[in-house]
């Protein structure tokens, strides 16, 4: 089948979609008629009200529908995002009217950096798409900061391949009707009465209906807006630009979940403009394979059943398919010789400063900042205090219990050295360790069982203890480690044989003699 009668085939259930709130609503006016005409008899008057009020509400929701389709193509205010103009970010419209030149497509009207690890062209359309209006492009710093200056490029041709290839302008009613559908679904989905579930099922299943005639066309779409990527950005650049996608999306997803959000129990941020621009750090810190590990063991996410986008696996075996690269220049050279794509952002300490203030919450503005370093060690020592507060809690019930009880609510939270008296009184798997918080389920285990569930928060609970004294002496420095897990420094003695130590005090029969010597040993070379 032609990608022109793909199209078409696409259009005229598209119409239909609209036409049939025409077609429902013109049924429920011959209802109404008939009921007051024809149907209505002395007997039976009250039908006469509640039949015009079922198809009135009926007729509401059909309308609602309507109109939320027509609206559908408009294009809203956007707020989280930076708008920059031609003037501001010369090199990068370069690019962006490059690409839309060679796809023989006009420029956005307007380019917006975000925050996602995406880039996409949206257009306010007219007539179900059939008239053209106001386009935008959506740049996410992300992307950029993780991707080539020629990779960037096929990326941009990819989009606006959308727009350029055959049968432009079905192709693009295809892509925006199905926008409008899932729209005006949604707009179904949030009605707040009976009516509007009633009409919406039947929407639904129309708009299923519509969404699997159109996947051949949308997906054929995308494939063509491959290969138009690979045809003027390079064959090898291409394959390795869709490569780089989700490698970049498991990254920035552990950026903002490990780094960025270190702040959150504390109520701190990072310094300003570092809460997406961070992400620059860890990039840098880290090499292809490093980047790519955070992404191994997770499962690629399931395919919506309507997605447009085929598996990129078979998307990129696709481009490999297609004749080697008349341009050696780029198959061949080292992707991390090439300037990375932020480099054509001027200035972009301040446009992640100003994306930062259009995406964080209102209440963001009232908390502290810290230095990385500062955000680092605060998150480090409470992280230990919350380590080692369900041991110290454990070890003080215990040792209350044996107390005299006129003293038993004068004491407080033991330190480290009481606990280690407490493991050599042999309390650590009499009592401490039955009195340690534990799910439900493992509340059950006995014997060997339930000490080797336990035995790792014990572990963790003097270590903690350990780093909160290390940190109290100044015997520790903090360590953002981009291209690692952020944490503490620890002095030469305590990295060589804190753990091995720890293993021992929480054996089956626990030897405390190995971490008092490391403690009457002092701290050794280390940070002061």
């Amino acid at each position: 089948m032609s990608y022109r009668l793909r199209a078409v085939r696409a259009f005229v259930p598209l119409v239909g979609f609209f036409l049939m709130g025409g077609v429902l609503l013109a049924a429920m006016a011959v209802f109404d008629w008939l009921v007051i005409t024809r149907l209505v008899t002395e007997r039976a008057a009250g039908i006469e009200g509640a039949a015009i009020t079922v198809t009135f509400l009926l007729a509401w929701a059909i309308l609602r529908g309507m109109f939320a389709f027509l609206r559908a193509g408009r294009l809203g205010p956007v707020t989280d995002a930076v708008a920059v103009a031609p003037d501001d970010q010369p090199e990068l419209w370069e690019q962006v009217r490059a690409a839309a030149d060679v796809t023989g497509q006009r420029p956005p009207d307007e380019l917006f950096l975000d925050a996602e690890v995406n880039a996409s062209v949206v257009e306010q359309s007219r007539l179900l798409g059939l008239l053209h209006g106001r386009r935008r492009m959506f740049l996410g710093l992300p992307l950029l900061a993780g991707l080539t200056v020629p990779q960037l490029r096929a990326v941009l041709v990819h989009e606006f391949g959308h727009y350029g290839n055959r049968d432009t302008r079905l192709g693009g009613v295809t892509a925006r009707g199905r926008q409008a559908l899932i729209h005006t679904v949604e707009a179904f989905q949030e009605g707040s009465t009976r009516f509007h579930y009633v009409i919406g099922v039947l929407y639904v299943g129309y708009a299923r209906m519509f969404l699997r005639i159109t996947q051949s066309a949308a997906r054929h779409q995308e494939l063509a807006a491959d290969r138009m990527a690979a045809r003027y950005a390079g064959r090898d650049v291409t394959a390795a630009a869709l490569r780089m996608l989700p490698v970049l999306d498991a990254a920035h997803t552990h950026y903002l979940q490990t780094y960025a959000a270190m702040g959150s129990p504390l109520g701190a941020l990072p310094p300003a403009g570092e809460v997406h621009g961070g992400f620059r750090r860890l990039l840098a810190a880290r090499n292809g394979e490093q980047l790519a590990a955070l992404r191994a063991g997770q499962r690629p996410p399931r395919p919506h059943p309507y997605d447009s986008h085929p598996p990129l696996a078979e998307r990129i075996a696709l481009i490999e398919q297609l004749p080697a690269d008349d341009r050696p220049e780029q198959s061949t050279a080292d992707p991390a010789a090439e300037p990375p794509a932020l480099a054509l952002v001027r200035d972009p300490d301040q446009v992640f400063a100003a994306l930062e203030a259009c995406t964080l919450a209102p209440e963001a503005a009232l908390l502290r900042r810290m230095s990385w370093d500062d955000l680092t060690m605060a998150r480090a020592v409470a992280d230990a205090e919350e380590w080692s507060g369900p041991l110290r809690l454990a070890v003080a019930r215990t040792l209350r219990s044996e107390a005299p009880a006129e003293t038993a609510d004068e004491r407080l939270l033991p330190g480290l050295e009481e606990i280690l008296d407490a493991f050599d009184r042999g309390l650590l798997w009499m009592e401490i360790a039955d009195r340690m918080p534990k799910p439900y389920q493992a509340a059950r285990l006995t014997g060997q069982s339930a000490r080797n569930f336990i035995r790792p928060r014990i572990f963790d609970g003097i270590a903690g203890l350990i780093h909160l004294r290390l940190a109290d002496s100044g015997h520790v420095a903090p360590d953002i480690a981009w291209s690692g897990q952020p944490g503490l420094i620890l002095p030469e003695s305590w990295e060589k044989g804190m753990d091995d130590a720890i293993d021992a005090a929480v054996a089956d029969t626990p030897d405390t003699a190995p971490l008092r010597t490391l403690l009457a040993e002092g701290y050794g070379s280390g940070p002061a």
